[in-house]
């Protein structure tokens, strides 16, 4: 079956050819059944009722109205863990960067004048000026304990760290993942007042906007160094520039510039790189890919930010794929409405996140579009999906 994709920013050309071959791909098509999209700002965007699905070629969906989206039954997905190596190897980078001063040395050397024994002698000089501290026997903190802060976790003790995490929302899957050596906080007060770096590793929501604060760089080390490759809200600038105006902080590093902090000499900001790597570009479009064709063709979801992870192996060549409200009743009205029509239920599964729940049934025969109509009929169902093979 032909579908048609829209594609918001470029999108790797290893992600696209996971695409059936029928699948038609435009940067401008007009009523997409889906939506691949990196960094453009989607919430001003006028979004076609066609839109079955948009799938973000990264982990963060903060450019997504995914609410408006949930209430349509349009699901959003991402593509977490498939940068996480990129931004792994940049936090290291980071550490790096911070506590041997690279960013200050670096300042200093391209300012020196003179001819080379002036600048050798200037050198000799100046180098005291950025004495630094090494990795090993350091102590790392990690306040998320996803993909990335496992990778961090695992290459931090390869390299001689002490390593620290705190995450209260930690799944089964990232628990595996993570090294038997990580010491756990019982929490981020905690955390920040036993090691030399923090590196912060959790979504921007309104439960950790500002959570290093002002009350939070008080409880640090005196020559902390702290790392933020996840989002800006999530530090508070003008707390985080005392804390470095009064030596608390011996080092912010991040990849958001800010013009209140950014020409400060211990303030080390690049412009948004942790993922800008072919390597996490192409995975991410690969991952994402899959999901969207995948839903696209059998009604799968996963790794949805807004509806549950689902999946069922086709037995049969009709399907049903409907997103509903976590209602109660919701699978009696939808099993009553096929049984009153002389369906019958091959398999059958549901599952709910939060207040959105997704349903996917495989019936023995072609389902009529009256039975479709009476199913989207249903209070609480957002769509209905006809998946014939």
């Amino acid at each position: 079956m032909t579908r048609k994709i829209q594609t918001l920013n470029a999108i790797s050309k290893k992600g696209l050819s996971r695409l059936p071959e029928s699948y038609v791909v435009s940067n401008d098509g007009a009523e997409p059944d889906a939506i691949l999209v990196r960094s453009q700002a989607m919430h001003d965007m006028a979004i076609p009722a066609s839109v079955l699905c948009i799938g973000r070629a990264g982990a963060g969906t903060n450019n997504i109205p995914v609410k408006a989206m949930s209430e349509k039954g349009v699901v959003v997905f991402n593509a977490p863990g498939a940068n996480a190596n990129a931004v792994k190897e940049l936090v290291i980078a980071g550490m790096l960067m911070g506590t041997r001063n690279i960013f200050p040395a670096l300042k200093f050397v391209s300012g020196l004048v003179g001819d080379d024994e002036s600048l050798h002698k200037q050198v000799e000089a100046g180098k005291k000026h950025f004495v630094g501290h090494e990795l090993r026997g350091s102590t790392l903190g990690i306040i998320g304990l996803g993909a990335i802060g496992s990778l961090l976790a695992e290459s931090a003790i390869a390299l001689g760290m002490n390593v620290v995490g705190f995450d209260p929302e930690i799944t089964v899957d990232a628990a595996w993942r993570l090294p038997s050596q990580v010491k756990k906080a019982v929490s981020i007060d905690d955390l920040v007042k036993r090691c030399d770096f923090i590196s912060l590793h959790v979504p921007l929501l309104p439960a950790t906007k500002d959570m290093i604060g002002a009350e939070r760089i008080k409880l640090m080390k005196k020559g902390c160094i702290l790392l933020n490759f996840a989002r800006d809200g999530i530090v508070n600038e003008p707390a985080m520039l005392d804390g470095l105006n009064e030596g608390k902080v011996h080092a912010y590093v991040c990849d958001f510039p800010s013009n209140l902090l950014r020409q400060h000499p211990r303030f080390v900001s690049l412009p948004h790189l942790g993922a800008s790597t072919e390597e996490a570009e192409e995975n991410c479009a690969i991952m994402v890919a899959d999901q969207v064709a995948d839903y696209l063709e059998n009604g799968n979801i996963l790794n949805a930010v807004n509806f549950p992870n689902i999946g069922m192996p086709r037995e049969s060549g009709f399907r049903l794929a409907i997103a509903n409200s976590n209602v109660p009743n919701m699978l009696g009205q939808i099993s009553t409405a096929l049984a009153g029509a002389g369906l019958n239920i091959h398999n059958m599964v549901n599952k709910s996140r939060g207040d959105f729940a997704f349903t996917l049934v495989d019936v023995e025969c072609a389902v009529p579009q009256p039975v479709i109509d009476q199913l989207t009929a249903i209070n609480g169902v957002l769509r209905v999906r006809y998946l014939p093979s």
